[in-house]
C-alpha cells in the first residue's frame, strides 16, 4: 500500500465491504493548532490499547492556523490508521461530522472533539455499552469543567428540548458518542442542511443508552462556540425536530385575539355608557406594546422555520472537500 492525496469529485465516496474497519473515530478540527500534539499523544495509545482494527478520521473545517499542516504531518506518521478530510472553508462542527460519517468505514463510529475535554481514554466505556446490544451510546460529563453560565444554560436547554421535542438526552452538549453502522447509514440518507446529530441519531436508534464519562478542562485554545453560536445551535435543535413552537404560538395568537376582541367590546360599551374617557391611556399603550412584542416574536419564530426551508430548497452542498488524505489499497 502507498499513501496518497485524493481530490474527490463529490462529497461522498462509496465504501467497499473489504475496506471495513471495526471502529472509526471521527474528529472535527477547527483552529486547534495548540492542542493537536496533545490529542495525537493520547488518542493513538488509547485506541491501540483496545486491540481492534480502527481508523481515525480528522476533518479540518477550514482552520486558519496550522491545523491542516499538522494533520497532514500526522497522516504521514500513521497512514495505516489515519485519514484526513480537508474542507475549503468553515462549514461548522456538525457538517464536518457528517462528512466523517460519509467517509468512515467502521462497524462502530465514535465522535470526539479535538479539545480533549472528553478524554479519549473513555472511548472503551462507550464500546462496552455497545457490546451489551445498544446501537447508540451517549455520554454524561462527570464534574463538568465549563463555566457556570454554560452549565446553567445547558441544563435549561436540556429541559426545554425535552418538553418541545420529546427527545430524552441527559447531556446534549457532549460530543463523545458512539453509533452503530445501521444508525450511521440512516443519518447519511438525510440531506438536511442544518441538523443536530445526537438528536437525529436518537430518532433512528432502537436501543440507545448513556454512560458517565470524565470531563477535563480544555487543553489549549478557546471554545469555538460563542454565546450566539450556542443560541443558534439550540434554535436548530428545536426547529429541526419539533413543530410545537409554531403550534404553541398559533394557540397563543387565538387566545390573544379573543382577549383583544373582548377588550374592544368592553371599551366600546364603556364609551356608549359613560361617554369619552381620558383615563387608561397608558394602560392601552402598555397593552399595545405587549401585542406588538408578541407579533414580532411570532414573525421571528416563523422566520426560523422559513429560513430552514429556504436553505433546503436551494439544495447547495453541505460542505466542499478540497482533498482527502488516505492510504490507497494495493
Amino acid at each position: 500500500m502507498s499513501a496518497s492525496y485524493k481530490v474527490p469529485n463529490s462529497g461522498f465516496q462509496s465504501i467497499e465491504r473489504g475496506e471495513q474497519r471495526a471502529l472509526s473515530v471521527v474528529i472535527p478540527v477547527y483552529n486547534e493548532e495548540q492542542g493537536l500534539a496533545a490529542l495525537f499523544a493520547r488518542i493513538y495509545p488509547a485506541l491501540d490499547a483496545l486491540g481492534v482494527d480502527y481508523e481515525i478520521i480528522f476533518i479540518n473545517d477550514g482552520s486558519r492556523d496550522r491545523s491542516a499542516a499538522l494533520l497532514a504531518e500526522q497522516f504521514e506518521r500513521r497512514p495505516d490508521v489515519t485519514r484526513v478530510i480537508l474542507f475549503n472553508g468553515n462549514f461548522g462542527q456538525h457538517r464536518a461530522i457528517l462528512a466523517g460519517f460519509e467517509h468512515c468505514r467502521g462497524d462502530r463510529v465514535v465522535t470526539l472533539d479535538a479539545d480533549l475535554q472528553n478524554p479519549p481514554e473513555d472511548i472503551h466505556l462507550l464500546l462496552e455499552a455497545m457490546d451489551k446490544g445498544h446501537d447508540c451510546v451517549g455520554s454524561i460529563r462527570r464534574d463538568r469543567q465549563d463555566s457556570a453560565w454554560r452549565r446553567w444554560a445547558s441544563r435549561a436547554m436540556n429541559r426545554l428540548r425535552l418538553r418541545l421535542t420529546g427527545i430524552e438526552m441527559t447531556d446534549h452538549g457532549s460530543m463523545l458518542r458512539a453509533y452503530s453502522r445501521n444508525v450511521i447509514q440512516l443519518i447519511n440518507q438525510c440531506n438536511e442542511m442544518n441538523t443536530f446529530i445526537p438528536a437525529l441519531a436518537l430518532q433512528f436508534a432502537r436501543n440507545p443508552t448513556e454512560v458517565v464519562t470524565g470531563h477535563e478542562e480544555r487543553h489549549a485554545g478557546e471554545s469555538k462556540y460563542s454565546f450566539y453560536s450556542l443560541v443558534r445551535l439550540n434554535f436548530d435543535l428545536v426547529t429541526g425536530f419539533s413543530l410545537i413552537p409554531l403550534q404553541a404560538f398559533s394557540m397563543l395568537g387565538i387566545v390573544v385575539s379573543l382577549l383583544s376582541g373582548l377588550l374592544f367590546v368592553i371599551l366600546a360599551g364603556r364609551r356608549l355608557i359613560f361617554g369619552p374617557e381620558e383615563g387608561g391611556v397608558f394602560t392601552l399603550f402598555a397593552l399595545l406594546f405587549l401585542l406588538m412584542g408578541l407579533a414580532l416574536f411570532g414573525i421571528g419564530l416563523l422566520g426560523e422555520y422559513i429560513g430552514r426551508i429556504y436553505q433546503e430548497v436551494r439544495a447547495r452542498p453541505r460542505y466542499v472537500i478540497t482533498a482527502v488524505l488516505e492510504r490507497e489499497r494495493e
